[in-house]
């Protein structure tokens, strides 16, 4: 038995907020965790949403019956999406750069990049995603905001290191986070200071979840 790939086109599909037509300060690409889906993600960002800002959610190209429950599904089971597993994770990890690449590139066919700061956030598995492109991907991107989780773990750090001085990373954990609490987060910065990534630190008093006020900061340039 012999294990083949083939290249397949596929219909992605992605959410936003803003209008890209409106005078805009940033943009920012937003990726969800395991299980969620970006519409329903999309609306934790609605106190950012002031006018200023265009915020893209892509949808993982993985989606499930996160009930766990065998037999039919009917329209109330519940759906999630997630962005890899181990199973053929490298072409998984491959398939979405690409599709955060061209998410990219199509955003900025509207809107003038020269006159924006682009952030790129990722929460939970999310984190991981976001940091796969920042490092392999050919956006160019300002500011890395890592939320409820760190860089993928099998990120070469000396490979990405110059991308990621560039971005300045934002490490934000929930103070009842049992995935990924402040004490990890302040781990995860020193190793990268150590390597002369300037990361920051935000905590905030809550559980693994998005936080309004958390989020004005970043958006606002306080951090």
């Amino acid at each position: 038995m012999r294990e083949h790939h083939i290249e397949v086109t596929r219909t992605a599909r992605y959410h936003t907020l803003g209008d890209p037509a409106r005078p805009l300060r940033q943009v920012w690409f937003v990726c969800h965790g395991h299980g969620q889906l970006a519409a329903r993600f999309l609306r934790r960002f609605q106190p950012i949403d002031d006018g200023s800002r265009l915020i893209v959610a892509p949808e993982a190209l993985n989606r499930f019956y996160v009930d766990g429950a065998s037999g039919p599904h009917g329209p109330d089971s519940r759906v999630g999406a997630t962005w890899m597993t181990r199973e053929d994770r490298l072409a998984e990890i491959d398939d979405y750069v690409r599709y955060l690449d061209a998410l990219y590139a199509r955003t900025f066919e509207e809107v003038d990049r020269d006159a924006v700061e682009v952030f790129a956030l990722g929460f939970s598995q999310g984190a991981a995603t976001v940091s796969r492109w920042a490092a392999f991907g050919a956006a160019r991107l300002d500011r890395l905001v890592l939320w409820a989780s760190f860089l993928a773990h099998d990120l070469v750090l000396d490979a990405a290191a110059d991308r990621l001085r560039a971005l300045r990373p934002i490490l934000v954990a929930g103070e009842e986070d049992p995935y990924a609490p402040p004490a990890a987060a302040h781990a995860e910065a020193d190793r990268l200071r150590a390597l002369g990534i300037d990361a920051t630190v935000l905590a905030f008093s809550g559980g693994h979840a998005l936080d309004d006020a958390t989020l004005r900061r970043i958006a606002g340039g306080e951090v």
